[in-house]
């Protein structure tokens, strides 16, 4: 079974894997989308992709990490 192409945060979480709402809440401030209808959020597999590739960092050593 595919994938949805909107997860809940919960979701969104797990496929990012992260294991906080606060990392996951720090994502969103520095520009990962949200679709918001009524009391319900929910964020685009599409957009994680794209934010994840747009925030990529190259380094040669550990210490960037």
């Amino acid at each position: 079974m595919p994938e949805p192409e909107y997860f809940t945060l919960k979701q969104a979480m797990n496929y990012t894997g992260v294991k906080s709402y606060d990392s996951l809440r720090e994502m969103i401030n520095t520009g990962l989308p949200v679709v918001m209808y009524g009391k319900t959020k929910k964020i685009s597999k599409t957009a994680i992709d794209k934010f994840m590739k747009d925030h990529e960092v190259i380094t040669t050593s550990q210490e960037n990490i």
